[in-house]
């Protein structure tokens, strides 16, 4: 007889691969080339990903290693590839994230990059930043965090206190970035957020095309981060692990306010709660409009939403803020899945969702799409909430399918999906009723046109 194997394999898994998001996090900073130090297979699949959701251009370079180099290493060819990207996209900053590949053979890349300091003058090289990102050992996220932690410890110091406030929000889309920049302004706060994927992933026509397009985080602006009086962080999932906001509180005592997602009221809240003690001024009158005219539609569209229940998938910070905001909608989360595995996502839903659900949903970490599955089965949700992958899943089950996050593959215009903030919650809030009532109008045997 057989032995059965010990593990269980994965079904169209619901993450995608640690180097993936490291190279978005280096794409957001200015002047900046992603690079990877693996096989030419790994940045061709990123790209087509990428691009497929941004409907942008993106280069990531690559040191294109072959069954050779996983015997005798890739030092080589990482070097001959700085170098050529150096000529060719003449960066600033060159981002380097390392594969499963150079993973497994045991490249040391801090040291190859020293002895390609040695080897090159200092003037004719950009500055160089590394991250170790492997995918057998995280999501997308984790490499996205992990690059983000990186920079921060490689580049940033500090010349002396200068005013500003560090916004790290994570990984959300590039009009998201945009409405943060908007707001922190808006409060008068002078800040750096990083990454800033606003204008290099979603940019306007040009008649040329640039290598490296306008936009991202100023290096000049990161360098100085060191000096910033505070720290805001968008997670509720990260934990003890490393990031840049953990980077600067160790190094320079600053004070790190680590908060979920601002999707919804509540959190939209606190985060508008620590903007105000860090500005020492009240919220501008504009959000208080925006926060009433959200209140106000919650209440229009109550008996649309209230008692519907929902899946949620995807990034575990993501889901938090959308089960927290669905959850303050009336509708119920019955089953929250991730690829992730922080080990803190159920703790996290848990707070972020108090005093509003009763009872808490399932929550599962390290989920594909088959594991989802079979639990729509059984659960019969009225729609799911979450990125493109799902759609499958929506399609048998027959019902509504709310795009969020990312991927989105089968729409246009996933960068320009607003999740933050009040103006974020209300596009999310008329989305879903929009969703379920268009459901109910075909399903029905004679449609109606007036609600």
């Amino acid at each position: 007889m057989t032995k059965m194997p010990n593990y269980i394999s994965t079904t169209n898994a619901c993450k995608l691969c640690k180097p993936l998001g490291a190279a978005l996090a280096f794409r957001g900073i200015e002047g900046s080339v992603p690079y990877l130090h693996g096989s030419q297979g790994c940045a061709t699949y990123m790209r087509r990903y990428i691009i497929s959701h941004f409907n942008e251009p993106i280069d990531i370079a690559s040191s294109s290693l072959s069954e050779k180099h996983a015997v005798y290493g890739g030092a080589a060819n990482l070097k001959l590839g700085l170098t050529n990207v150096t000529k060719k996209y003449h960066p600033q900053l060159i981002g380097i994230a390392t594969t499963c590949l150079t993973e497994t053979i045991g490249d040391d890349v801090p040291m190859i990059l020293k002895e390609y300091g040695r080897e090159t003058a200092a003037s004719s090289r950009p500055l160089l930043v590394n991250v170790s990102t492997p995918s057998y050992s995280g999501t997308h996220m984790e490499g996205f965090h992990a690059a983000v932690a990186a920079v921060v410890e490689q580049l940033a110091g500090k010349s002396g206190e200068n005013g500003t406030v560090n916004l790290l929000p994570g990984f959300v889309s590039s009009a998201d970035y945009r409405y943060l920049a908007e707001i922190v302004a808006d409060f008068g706060i002078k800040t750096t957020m990083l990454p800033d994927l606003s204008e290099t992933l979603d940019g306007p026509a040009l008649l040329e095309y640039e290598k490296i397009p306008g936009g991202g985080t100023p290096l000049e602006a990161i360098k100085e981060m060191g000096g910033a009086k505070a720290t805001i962080e968008f997670s509720r999932t990260l934990g003890s692990s490393k990031t840049g906001g953990s980077v600067l509180a160790q190094k320079y005592g600053m004070e790190n306010h680590r908060l979920g997602l601002p999707m919804g009221i509540s959190e939209t809240d606190r985060f508008f709660a620590a903007l105000e003690t860090l500005g020492n001024r009240p919220a501008p009158a504009k959000y208080a409009a925006e926060r009433g005219r959200l209140v106000d539609a919650y209440v229009d569209g109550h008996k649309y939403v209230f008692g519907k229940k929902a899946i949620i998938y995807g990034e575990e910070d993501l889901v938090v803020g959308l089960t927290a905001m669905l959850a303050e909608i009336g509708v119920m989360p019955i089953l929250c899945a991730s690829g992730g595995r922080s080990g803190s996502m159920a703790s996290a839903i848990a707070a972020a969702t108090d005093g509003v659900l009763t009872e808490q949903p399932l929550v599962y970490e390290g989920m594909d799409f088959f594991d989802i599955a079979e639990e729509a089965e059984r659960l019969g949700p009225d729609l799911l909430v979450g990125h493109s992958k799902g759609y499958p899943l929506a399609r048998k089950l027959n019902i509504p399918l709310i795009r969020v996050g990312f991927p989105i593959h089968d729409r246009i215009g996933g960068q320009r999906i607003l999740h933050l903030g009040y103006r974020g919650a209300q596009q999310l809030f008329d989305l879903v009723v929009n969703s379920l009532i268009d459901k109910k109008q075909s399903d029905s045997a004679v449609g109606y046109s007036y609600m």
